[in-house]
């Protein structure tokens, strides 16, 4: 048995003779030696670049969250403006991430459409479907990141919600307290006062007393029912946005679960798929052998016709 020889020396010779005898210079012929050695990374696909801008948005998302996670808490930190703002701006991250996410979807679909079949194409149709699987697992990673960061965001939210019903349960106690001792004292301060117009004789009229008591009891009451008006406003503001974030927690986790659901069909229909990719295979590779016995008769027979 001969031995097997290395030729790759031979043929580097080879392409640099032939480079100079195209009139290639020094720096030319070593970029092109060097291409032998270190060979270019193919271009990355059109889908592939978005889904890398993708996923940098959702990283750029969470370092938000992250940095602004103690402002948003904390309300020493910060005012209820700035928070509004950082969730606002929170907001406008996930839609964008959102809508990159709907793109690809879209993209996928469309070189799903517009594909064609060909005949005994079993290799480019397997790795075709290859490609698109693999595009739907990136599309459903980077959901199932978005959906995590956002989940986090929405614990923030909803420690905020609660920081502030306990704030405002205290204040209306405290309301109470005030309007039960601002009722009591008033019996006594008639007395009082009579007692001193009983002092002086009776020489002082009691009627402007009794006009300025009564404006005062007016004001107050106002006073305690524009408060108490107010107290009701915040509370049931407060109840609806506790009520947003649970509608929006809730949308998110039913978002998790179309994805998972989603992803189940596609593992369905990707075996469906395999499996006629293998009939389709052993389908053509029986053709081919019966194709090949009746062309091996039909030699012998006609060269057991010719002699």
């Amino acid at each position: 048995m001969s031995r097997v020889r290395d030729r790759a020396e031979d043929f580097k010779e080879s392409v640099r003779v032939a480079a100079l005898g195209h009139g290639y210079t020094e720096s030319q012929l070593a970029a092109l030696m060097s291409s032998f050695i270190i060979r270019k990374p193919p271009p990355k696909l059109p889908f592939t670049k978005a889904a890398i801008k993708t996923l940098e948005s959702i990283r750029e998302l969470e370092k938000f969250i992250v940095k602004h996670r103690k402002d948003y808490v904390d309300m020493h930190r910060t005012t209820e403006q700035e928070r509004d703002n950082i969730e606002h701006e929170v907001s406008v991250f996930v839609k964008a991430c959102k809508e990159q996410i709907d793109i690809l979807k879209n993209r996928i679909h469309e070189e799903k459409g517009g594909s064609t079949k060909t005949w005994l194409g079993t290799s480019d149709e397997s790795s075709r479907l290859d490609l698109i699987a693999h595009q739907h697992g990136v599309v459903l990673i980077l959901s199932e990141r978005l959906h995590s960061v956002t989940a986090q965001f929405d614990r923030l939210r909803t420690m905020r919600f609660q920081d502030a019903i306990n704030r405002a349960m205290p204040r209306k106690r405290i309301q109470k307290k005030r309007e039960t001792k601002a009722a009591e004292p008033s019996k006594p301060n008639l007395v009082l006062k009579s007692d001193v117009s009983k002092v002086e004789d009776q020489e002082v009229s009691t009627a402007p007393l009794r006009v300025q008591e009564q404006l005062l009891d007016d004001e107050t009451r106002a006073l305690q029912v524009e408060l108490t008006n107010l107290l009701d406003a915040v509370q049931e503001t407060e109840t609806k946005m506790i009520e947003m974030s649970a509608l929006n927690h809730l949308m998110s986790t039913h978002v998790l679960q179309q994805a998972q659901q989603i992803q189940y069909l596609y593992d369905q229909r990707g075996n469906k798929e395999l499996s006629q990719a293998i009939q389709r295979n052993s389908s053509s590779r029986t053709f081919l052998l019966l194709f090949f016995f009746v062309l091996t008769f039909s030699v012998l027979f006609l060269d057991w016709y010719s002699k």
